[in-house]
């Protein structure tokens, strides 16, 4: 088997969407393969490498699901019970009704939940590159994440619709943690990390800002026009109000993410993610009723998410269309400087991870990539 495809996507990548560094790693059967392109560094020059530490983004919605899932096959919780059952009143403001809300619409992205990302009080932090570095080191706490996932009205009626809300998982975050008595992140690596020895993954501290090594350096163009109003970016308009594509990125390496928590700041490697997909997409991980929760799907139409997808409990699946025959189970994460795709067939045997040291720039990319290492059939 040869990769070639996959090298000139991850080439394209970098000479045609302007990608610093992009790296791919392919496990099918007993077999790997990794292939880069671009660099980890613009000064330096360094080239990317196998095993570095990378930020996975809202690929930690998988995590919190499994989580959740298992504390479910534990029998300390039912995904059917409503927020109000374990967080009384926390979402009974704004319009939100948490007796209405369950568990399982958290984590489906079907809460009603507002979109929390185009919140005014995160993107006033982050809009300009001016704000970004104002700001970088911020630290948000759970309160503060559950003040926001609820400080505009709801989009819909709960299970009504899909609206991709991080609010909605900063909410099972904290579900998590009163089940428990333990932090989100104990409960992660209880009953994730360390069942699939991810050893090169942990969800960051609150405090966290460094990556350990090895580790690309991390660039961003992720910010608004000098002088646009953040208040005024929907998701119809918001690449029209970005800056300039042609302006040199940002080093954002040494940033605080705590503003991800429960809802994405996990940090993991490709050949790590490639065994946790594998696990989450083929059942090794969780009990075969909480496998087939977490893979019951909804319609992704209308949400103004990644297109040709359904989702289920934190992962998605990628429609036949794209694949060129094949449906696959996966996870991706964009934020500023890095974004990360893993994708795999359902039994777990075939997976490829996706990383660039920049957000995400285009769908072709991943589409590309995917066409080219399962469209030819596996």
């Amino acid at each position: 088997m040869t990769y070639t495809e996959i090298q000139q996507v991850l080439d394209r990548a970098v000479d045609e969407h302007g990608v610093p560094g992009i790296v791919a790693e392919i496990r099918h059967a007993d077999k790997t393969w990794f292939g880069t392109a671009g660099v980890a560094d613009i000064t330096t020059g360094g080239k990317r490498r196998p095993g570095e530490h990378v930020h996975t983004g809202s690929s930690g919605k998988a995590f919190t699901a499994a989580a959740m899932l298992q504390l479910e096959a534990e029998g300390r919780l039912s995904i059917d019970d409503t927020v109000d059952t374990w967080l009384p009143g926390v979402l009974n403001v704004n319009g939100y009704d948490g007796s209405k809300i369950t568990i399982r619409h958290l984590l489906s992205n079907s809460s009603g939940l507002f979109v929390t990302g185009l919140a005014p009080e995160v993107s006033y932090r982050y809009a300009t590159r001016a704000g970004f570095a104002r700001h970088r080191l911020d630290v948000w706490t759970k309160d503060d994440l559950l003040n926001i996932a609820v400080s505009q009205p709801p989009v819909s009626e709960p299970g009504a619709a899909f609206a991709y809300s991080n609010g909605g998982f900063h909410v099972a975050g904290a579900i998590i943690e009163e089940v428990t008595g333990n932090s989100y992140a104990d409960e992660v690596d209880r009953t994730v990390i360390k069942p699939l020895g991810l050893t090169g993954t942990h969800v960051r501290r609150p405090d966290e800002t460094d990556y350990p090594d090895p580790h690309p350096r991390f660039y961003s163009a992720l910010f608004l026009k000098d002088g646009a109003d953040p208040a005024k970016v929907t998701p119809e308009n918001w690449q029209s109000m970005m800056e300039d594509p042609g302006l040199d990125p940002m080093d954002v390496t040494v940033f605080n993410t705590s503003g991800g928590w429960s809802a994405g700041d996990v940090v993991s490697t490709t050949g790590d993610m490639i065994r946790f997909v594998g696990a989450m997409a083929g059942g090794s991980l969780l009990p075969p009723e909480q496998h087939r929760e977490m893979w019951t799907t909804i319609s992704t139409e209308g949400g103004h998410w990644m297109p040709h997808t359904r989702y289920g409990l934190g992962v998605f699946e990628l429609d036949r269309q794209v694949t060129g025959g094949t449906t696959l189970r996966g996870v991706g994460g964009s934020l500023w400087g890095s974004y990360l795709c893993v994708v795999g067939t359902p039994d777990g045997e075939h997976t490829m991870a996706l990383h660039t040291n920049t957000e995400w720039k285009t769908w072709d990319i991943m589409f590309e990539a995917v066409k080219a290492e399962f469209g030819k059939g596996v």
